[in-house]
């Protein structure tokens, strides 16, 4: 049994942000209701290639990375009937998590003060750019827009002046990603609270909210010393050395924590001299010296091919790597060996990375095609195959 069997959720979310989340409560054992437009749903479902399956089968892959696990019904609640049937759901529902804009479900009656007046149990969970409230809080937000409201970008990139240079958005939509998770952990929150109170929730999660969080030690640093930290490529702002070196035939991360691993670090190198000078005997010292250190490293890392570096700082307990690319990545022996990428009626994706007295905490349902469960989810309801039939003709339902 997973830890969510049980819970149900009504998922009025679309592209990532809000299905992030629901997929993550899905792997975790909520059965999840997605509802979409009928004849075109989730706007991810086309922001291909590459597509999964052929003509009207295909979907892009996009859809397909955040919505494991989920039934699809295709309602149109901008129509009163529909409207009324996604109430009936919430009606049923332990959750409901939706994206619109700040205040753009009150005319459905499927805004959370509506809800929750009528279902005071009821976790709500509403996903904007800017929250709820605030001088910005009617503006969409775009994850990229965030990254670079929200600081990612003036720390992301190499620094002004070299080749390449200036402010870069990450590889992923990390705004959206991590406020899905952010969502999902208030939701489980707010889930436990309800079980010695009773009452459900409004939680109110914002992109920039969430991207000025996860700057982390990086904030922290413009906090306490009053400026704004640099982009400095792939060195890290406060650990020396933690960045790419040039092997004989291909770079290597080397990641040296502390002073232990640096002084091992020093001796495969050939330099146990580098301990006790002052100018690398502290990591303080090694960032204050940061040029003259990783000088000295880069002219002993080129001398001896990778594979070798790598043998032997594994060897000595000194964190190294090396830079895959994202197929070596997928297909790599310890990826393997947790079964990380899994095929799902003829669909490879990536699994849930949650591991719970070592069963993996994932959903069995491979991501939905367009309005596979309406028929189910009306049944459900109660509403009869013929009314069904109507509403589908109505353009209602889909």
């Amino acid at each position: 049994m997973k830890p969510l069997e049980g819970i149900k959720v009504l998922d009025l979310s679309r592209v990532l942000a809000g299905p992030w989340c629901t997929q993550l409560l899905a792997d975790l054992g909520a059965e999840v209701i997605k509802i979409e437009r009928p004849g075109a749903g989730d706007d991810t479902r086309h922001w291909g290639p590459p597509w999964h399956g052929e003509g009207d089968h295909r979907v892009a892959a996009y859809f397909l990375s955040c919505n494991r696990g989920k039934k699809s019904a295709a309602i149109d609640f901008s129509q009163a009937e529909g409207a009324a049937l996604v109430r009936n759901l919430a009606a049923d529902a332990d959750v409901v998590v939706e994206n619109f804009k700040v205040g753009g479900l009150k005319k459905f009656g499927l805004d959370a003060a509506s809800l929750r007046a009528a279902y005071p149990s009821l976790v709500y969970a509403s996903i904007t750019g800017f929250g709820q409230d605030g001088p910005y809080a009617d503006r969409a937000g775009y994850d990229f827009i965030i990254q670079a409201m929200g600081g990612m970008m003036s720390v992301t990139g190499l620094p002004d002046g070299e080749p390449g240079g200036g402010p870069m958005r990450a590889g992923v939509a990390i705004a959206d990603l991590f406020t899905g998770m952010y969502t999902c952990t208030a939701i489980l929150a707010a889930l436990y609270r309800r079980q010695q109170t009773g009452e459900g929730a409004h939680i109110d999660m914002a992109l920039f909210d969430t991207q000025l969080a996860v700057m982390a030690n990086q904030a922290s640093n413009a906090l306490v010393s009053g400026k704004d930290p640099p982009r400095q490529g792939n060195t890290h702002p406060n650990i020396v050395p933690y960045q790419p070196f040039d092997a004989a035939d291909q770079p290597i991360i080397i990641a040296v924590g502390n002073d232990r691993q640096f002084a091992r670090l020093a001796e495969i190198c050939g330099h146990s001299e580098w301990v006790i000078d002052e100018r690398f005997a502290s990591n303080a010292a090694r960032v204050s010296n940061r040029e003259a250190m990783v000088t000295l490293i880069a002219d002993v890392i080129r001398t001896k091919p990778a594979a070798d570096w790598l043998g032997e700082l594994e060897e000595a307990g000194i964190p190294a790597g090396p830079i895959n690319r994202l197929t070596q990545a997928l297909s790599d022996v310890q990826a393997q060996h947790r079964h990380m990428v899994r095929v799902m009626a003829g669909t490879a994706m990536v699994g849930s990375p949650i591991r719970l007295e070592g069963q993996r905490a994932d959903s069995d349902l491979p991501p939905p095609s367009l309005g596979e469960h309406t028929d189910e989810v009306l049944a459900n309801l109660g509403v009869a195959s013929g009314e069904v039939g109507r509403l589908k003709a109505a353009r209602i339902v889909g």
